[in-house]
């Protein structure tokens, strides 16, 4: 008889999520978005074995790409999905505490990995399905972005690589960081400008660079990524809670300031997250009522925000990935899911805003 999976440290449930935003969006041509990037997982050979291929594929990153680009052009969202795949497997690497995965590998790797975006040709990543697969998605993703598009996508992935390599430095340290700190680097790892520079491509919306990197918008792309990092936090907190040092995420950071246990922590994050949702959504609304009815594409740039966060809910609440970590299972649950529940106010509990946040608010009354 197998023993049953060991306990969350989070408790039995994960905690109701505060989100007034359109959700359950999905690509119509989702299915075939998917069908297309495993076609083109297997043909690279991404995955060595039947085990690897199917905690790959519960990573369901065809359908986070669907949902949080729920319409536009199907080659870029396939193409987005494509990435999403091919960097997940890199993200299990760096997150595995194995000891070819240390601080000096991670940051050795990146920097090869993000020459490579920037210059196919460059040749300094060593031969293998990994590098044949990352330079045929190099290749078609400079063949399809203009100059600027992929300029925004390499910072995208710059902030990606500089948020793992800063995770990995501090759980090899042994050290939690404060709050503060983490905060303001810890979201990095979350990628949010590589995800975010699809949904402009999909849609073929190209707003000019002083909108896209003015303070209100960079302060509202920033909210969303600490959003949906700390969503992400509470969903894959169980995948990783078998790594000591503790995984660096916004509920260990909690406990150890508060000197309580990730449960205890769980309140903690969610009053911090949902203040962040709630200035989300205000400066959003008041940058969409500025735009005023003639410029569509920074509106429909603004919804894209809001599906990325929405749909990074709905995604992770159906990934085995999440839901049947691999720490506990052999094989994930194909069925396996969380019983997602949706609040309908934000938490009422106290949540001091940590400096490296204030900027944000000082935008919203400009």
């Amino acid at each position: 008889m197998t023993a049953p999976p060991r306990p969350s440290r989070l408790g039995p449930g994960l905690p109701s999520f505060y989100c007034p935003l359109p959700r359950d969006l999905l690509h119509p041509r989702a299915k075939e978005v998917e069908t297309r990037a495993v076609e083109w997982l297997d043909a690279f050979g991404l995955y060595p074995d039947p085990v690897e291929r199917a905690w790959g594929l519960a990573t369901h990153s065809a359908d986070f790409s669907c949902r949080i680009i729920p319409d536009g052009d199907v080659d870029a969202v396939l193409l987005f999905t494509q990435w999403n795949y091919w960097a997940n497997a890199v993200d299990d690497w760096q997150d595995s505490g194995a000891h070819e995965a240390d601080t000096a590998a991670v940051v050795e790797h990146g920097v090869r990995l993000l020459r490579t975006v920037e210059d196919p040709g460059a040749a300094v990543l060593p031969d293998g399905p990994m590098t044949r697969a990352l330079l045929d998605l190099v290749g078609r993703t400079h063949a399809m972005l203009t100059p600027y598009e992929l300029r925004r996508f390499v910072e995208g992935t710059r902030d990606w690589l500089l948020g793992a390599a800063w995770r990995s430095a501090r759980a090899e340290a042994g050290s939690m960081p404060g709050l503060n700190d983490f905060v303001a680097m810890g979201p990095l790892a979350n990628g949010t400008r590589f995800s975010l520079t699809w949904s402009d491509v999909a849609r073929g919306d190209r707003l000019p660079a002083d909108v896209l990197c003015s303070p209100a918008l960079t302060a509202l792309t920033d909210a969303a990524g600490f959003v949906v990092s700390a969503d992400n936090d509470l969903f894959s907190y169980d995948k990783d809670d078998h790594l000591e040092p503790r995984e660096v995420n916004l509920v260990n950071v909690l406990a150890q300031q508060e000197g309580c246990s990730p449960a205890e922590a769980v309140p903690l994050a969610v009053a911090l997250r949902d203040r962040v949702m709630v200035l989300f959504t205000g400066l959003r609304a008041r940058l969409a009522h500025e735009a005023g009815h003639d410029d569509g594409a920074l509106h429909r740039h603004l919804a894209a925000l809001g599906h990325y966060v929405a749909g990074s809910i709905a995604w992770q609440a159906g990934a085995p990935r999440y839901a049947s970590p691999r720490n506990r299972y052999e094989l994930p649950s194909p069925d396996a899911r969380f019983a997602l529940r949706y609040a309908e106010h934000p938490s009422a509990a106290e949540a001091p805003v940590p400096p490296a946040l204030a900027s944000w608010w000082r935008q919203l009354h400009t």
